[in-house]
């Protein structure tokens, strides 16, 4: 599999590791200043990049017919656009706010709990994240879904970063060096309080689902996600 590479920072570098390692090949890679190769001999693009470059790339993938994966987050109001684009052009797409698949696997359990949560009212939720300093976007696209997984079993209006009034799902947004991404939705009542947890320890669990997650659209059309991907959708 021929992979382009739109972002080539850490997550950039990481990916095309471990694509190697399993014996795929990069042909383009571009990040804010440089690129090298050309991004139309690719079979698929993976893209990490930052908000403000996410629709761009985006764009050009859909407009050259390359099927794209993209973990950026932070540029979400775009995103109906480039699912129109995507579908008018007959596209590939996946957008994953984790690709981590234990992160994914963490998605579908709270969601589980919000719905075995929803008839205790007594219990307040919130969801609490914590991620390196260099991470520009507050609160965390992770922590966005996992609050989206919650809101439909329960009586918020919508999620708020650090919300005070009671109709609102608070999301807490802590930043801390070299924390790879820590993610925690609590149920705390009178009594006792109910937490999950996810901790990652290395970037290389978004790294390589983003790399499966490539290799399972390479050859499909349509906008899927990750839980297409993981088979979670039953």
């Amino acid at each position: 599999m021929k992979i382009a590479l739109l972002g080539y920072g850490k997550m950039g570098k990481i990916i095309e590791t471990l694509a190697k390692q399993k014996g795929h090949k990069i042909v383009f890679t571009a990040s804010r200043s440089t690129s090298e190769g050309k991004l139309t001999d690719a079979d698929v693009a993976i893209e990490f990049s930052t908000p403000e470059a996410a629709v761009t790339n985006l764009t050009a993938c859909f407009e050259n017919g390359i099927p794209v994966v993209s973990g950026t987050t932070g540029w979400l109001e775009e995103y109906d656009k480039m699912l129109k684009l995507c579908e008018a052009r007959n596209g590939s797409f996946i957008y994953a706010s984790n690709f981590s698949v234990g992160v994914n696997l963490f998605f579908k359990i709270n969601e589980q709990l919000a719905a075995l949560m929803a008839p205790w009212k007594e219990y307040h939720v919130d969801v609490e994240e914590i991620h390196h300093t260099e991470k520009k976007d507050a609160p965390s696209g992770t922590a966005i879904t996992i609050a989206e997984g919650i809101l439909p079993q329960s009586d918020k209006q919508n999620w708020q970063l650090d919300a005070s009034e009671e109709n609102m799902l608070s999301i807490s947004a802590k930043r801390i060096d070299d924390v790879k991404g820590t993610h925690i939705v609590s149920y705390t009542s009178e009594i006792d309080t109910i937490s999950i947890k996810h901790e990652a320890h290395s970037r290389e669990g978004f790294a390589k689902g983003a790399i499966l997650a490539a290799e399972w659209l390479v050859n499909r059309k349509g906008v899927y996600t990750m839980r297409d991907v993981l088979g979670l959708e039953a």
